[in-house]
């Protein structure tokens, strides 16, 4: 099961850090009364996450057995994400319906977090970033692959690589959004786990920029822009 560290409270937000498998991680439910929340997620073992409705037909399934990847299905949609000890940061960030920041336009919803996702970059050293605000841009690859495409809120380079994932699952009480930022991008690790006709690791190279942060410091910087 994951391991939480809980009880740090920044401002008017709950904050706990979750160590352990991926699959327990998405299995977590949302507490019954929402509160602004963030779960910080250190996977411990390598695993994809597909979004919700993703066809696992995407994936090489003895690739994955054979990489020792777990397979694990999230629970808000787009495309999948590979998840290694170390190499990516996760954050869940859970917002009440009655939140000032709520929006019922889903197209809007992640705006406001794309915005403090790159003012906690910006002062990290990472500039020059645009938070996206129009429609979801898709490519040949976008609907295997969550960093193929840009949708609204996420965050993305100078060079339009994508700095930020963002994905939401909307229920009564409010929303959970999931972010991901990679510490290293590793386009062969993601090329081979999927189906033929799948992505090489050219076509993969360019999609993600790094932020080569600690977890630490990226969670202050977030944290500080939140409360």
């Amino acid at each position: 099961m994951p391991t939480p560290d809980r009880g740090m409270l920044d401002g008017m937000w709950n904050v706990e850090v979750v160590r352990g498998s991926a699959e327990d991680f998405h299995r977590r439910e949302l507490p019954g009364q929402l509160q602004p929340t963030l779960w910080w997620f250190e996977v411990e073992s390598f695993a994809i996450v597909l979004g919700s409705s993703q066809p696992i037909e995407h994936l090489d399934l003895g690739a994955c057995a054979r990489d020792g990847c777990a397979v694990v299905r999230r629970r808000s949609g787009g495309g999948a994400v590979l998840m290694r000890p170390q190499e990516s940061h996760w954050v869940d960030v859970l917002l009440p319906r009655d939140d000032p920041r709520w929006t019922d336009d889903v197209s809007a919803s992640a705006w406001w977090l794309g915005e403090a996702w790159s003012r906690a970059l910006a002062g990290l050293g990472v500039s020059s970033t645009t938070v996206h605000h129009g429609p979801m841009v898709t490519t040949p690859w976008s609907s295997r692959l969550c960093f193929a495409g840009v949708g609204g809120g996420e965050v993305v380079a100078y060079d339009g690589s994508k700095l930020v994932g963002i994905s939401q699952r909307r229920v009564r009480a409010g929303a959970r959004f999931q972010c991901i930022v990679h510490r290293r991008w590793n386009p062969e690790a993601n090329a081979r786990l999927f189906s033929p006709p799948g992505p090489t690791p050219g076509d993969l190279a360019r999609l993600a920029a790094e932020v080569t942060c600690s977890a630490a410091d990226l969670r202050a910087a977030l944290r500080a822009e939140l409360a």
